[in-house]
C-alpha cells in the first residue's frame, strides 16, 4: 500500500509542467500561428525591425531556435557552431522550417537536466533558465512585429506580455547596443503591458 502511495505522488510531481516551459511553448504556439498566416505575397513587406522583411524576421527567429540544441544540449561553445545557422534557413516552405527549428528548440529545453545547465553564450555563461527567460521574450516581441508586418491580431496574451517586461526590465538599455533593438521609448502614464514592453524594445505601438 505504502509503495504505491508513494509512486502515485512521484507520477503526480511528474506530471506538474515547469512553468517555464509552459511559457516557452506559449510564445513559440504565438509565433508559429503568424509565420503560418503568412500569405505568400508578404514575405517581403517591411517589419517594424529596421531593415528586415518579413523573411528576415521569421529567418532570424528559426536561427534563434536551431542554437538551442548546441547550446544547451551538446554545450557548444560559440566559436565551434561558427556561421552555422548564418544565412537563409527557410528554403522553399519557411513555415515548415520553423516548425522543425522550433520543435528542435522545445525538445532541447524540456530535455531531463535541461535546465540546470549552464549555456556559453556570447557575452558569457549563463543558466539555462535565463537563457530560456531571453528566448520567451524575443519570441514575444517578435511575435508583435511579425503581427504588425502581416496585418495579423496585434493583442498578444497578457501572461507572456508580463513575464517579458520582468524579465526584459533590468536590462533592456543594454538592447540598444545589440543592434538589433532601438533605444527605449518613454510609455504614456499607466501603459498596459504590451505597450511597456514595446516602449522597452523601443518600437512605437
Amino acid at each position: 500500500m505504502t509503495g504505491t502511495t508513494s509512486g502515485t505522488a512521484e507520477t503526480s510531481d511528474a506530471a506538474v509542467p515547469n512553468p517555464l516551459l509552459t511559457r516557452h511553448s506559449e510564445a513559440q504556439d504565438l509565433f508559429g500561428d503568424r509565420v503560418h498566416a503568412v500569405r505568400h505575397d508578404q514575405w517581403g513587406a517591411a517589419t517594424p525591425c529596421h531593415k528586415w522583411t518579413v523573411r528576415d524576421l521569421v529567418n532570424h527567429l528559426v536561427s534563434e531556435q536551431l542554437w538551442v540544441p548546441v547550446l544547451v544540449r551538446d554545450g557548444c561553445m560559440i566559436e565551434e557552431v561558427g556561421d552555422t545557422f548564418d544565412g537563409d534557413l527557410l528554403g522553399p516552405d519557411p513555415a515548415a522550417s520553423w516548425d522543425t527549428a522550433a520543435r528542435s528548440a522545445r525538445d532541447a529545453f524540456a530535455a531531463p537536466g535541461a535546465l540546470e545547465r549552464t549555456v556559453h553564450l556570447s557575452y558569457g555563461d549563463t543558466p539555462a533558465t535565463a537563457y530560456c527567460a531571453q528566448m520567451i521574450a524575443d519570441l514575444v516581441v517578435h511575435a508583435w512585429d511579425l503581427s504588425r508586418a502581416i496585418s495579423f491580431e496585434e493583442r498578444l496574451p497578457r501572461e507572456l506580455l508580463k513575464f517579458a517586461v520582468e524579465g526584459i526590465s533590468p536590462y533592456a538599455g543594454d538592447l540598444e547596443k545589440s543592434g538589433l533593438f532601438a533605444s527605449p521609448v518613454e510609455p504614456p502614464v499607466g501603459a498596459d503591458e504590451q505597450t511597456r514592453l514595446l516602449c522597452l524594445l523601443g518600437r512605437r505601438p
